[in-house]
């Protein structure tokens, strides 16, 4: 079992977890069941680094909360069934992962092939100004875009967000989030 599906049983078990220091804190109106608590002695330093916030300061509560939010603003506010709602759920905290963890290289060489600035191949930056900027070769873009939204995929399905992308380089352009 993986510490997801751990935190996934205490969720279900209407426990509510925190991270104090090295130990994990449990909330729940009455006892919890004693195989979820062999569970989670067992999975404690996993639990306990998915619970931490990550590099950006989010953690997996967060994400899931984002997700949640997005799915049910899709759903009720677009009129959109709960699967569509999800898939736009999840291409929005893509592209939250995207900002959140941006990748910044020097000017002057493509952040993706390696290759320096030349006059036939000129490297030009991406992003904004106030996060910093990728410089990558325009021909170079897609595949490193590419790269980047399989990277957030895989963050995300690592934490229980679960979605399949219709298209990964479609966002705003197609009904996109």
């Amino acid at each position: 079992m993986r510490a997801l599906d751990v935190i996934q049983a205490a969720h279900d078990a209407d426990l509510t977890l925190a991270v104090d220091g090295d130990a994990l804190v449990l909330e729940a109106d009455g006892p919890p069941p004693t195989a979820l608590l062999d569970l989670l002695a067992e999975h404690k330093s996993a639990v306990l680094s998915m619970l931490r916030p990550d590099a950006a300061g989010w953690t997996v509560e967060d994400w899931r909360t984002f997700f949640d939010e997005r799915a049910g603003i899709a759903e009720f506010n677009a009129e959109l069934g709960r699967d569509e709602a999800e898939v736009r759920a999840f291409e929005c905290c893509v592209v939250e992962w995207l900002n959140r963890h941006p990748q910044h290289s020097l000017p002057g060489r493509c952040a993706w092939c390696g290759k320096p600035d030349r006059k036939e191949h000129v490297v030009v930056p991406f992003g904004v100004e106030g996060n910093g900027h990728t410089w990558l070769h325009p021909e170079c873009w897609e595949a490193w875009h590419g790269a980047r939204i399989a990277e957030a995929t895989a963050a995300l399905e690592a934490m229980g967000l679960r979605g399949l992308l219709k298209s990964p380089d479609d966002f705003g352009k197609n009904g996109g989030a």
